[in-house]
């Protein structure tokens, strides 16, 4: 009987710490991701080449990094994200870079 308590005792341990870390983790995610991209690299078909974090952070304006949040990375490069970082509790939709012809926002009227 006490054996089953221990095992018992020690299984709610090993739930509680899971608890735990999914809970650290959910904090964690609320960042959304960003990258660093060369801001004069964009391919229609690749979107923008990704580079070292360092040039973000240069205080120099000829440095050519700016942050892109969310997105898809695929090999060196991303997209589907924006330059624009999302506001807090925006859920990751709305606003950001719009590409596309006349009529590709939402809410427009025609003129």
């Amino acid at each position: 009987m006490a054996d089953m308590r221990r095992q018992l005792r020690s299984g709610t341990v090993v739930l509680g710490g899971m608890g735990l870390l999914a809970a650290a983790l959910t904090a964690c995610s609320s960042d959304p991701d960003k990258r660093c991209v060369d801001r004069d690299s964009y391919n229609a078909d690749k979107g923008y080449k990704v580079v070292a974090d360092e040039n973000c952070k240069s205080t120099r304006t000829s440095s050519g990094g700016v942050w892109y949040y969310g997105g898809d990375k695929k090999s060196s490069w991303v997209d589907g994200g924006s330059l624009t970082k999302p506001a807090k509790g925006s859920g990751g939709s709305g606003g950001g870079v719009h590409r596309g012809g006349f009529g590709g926002g939402k809410g427009g009227s025609g003129g």
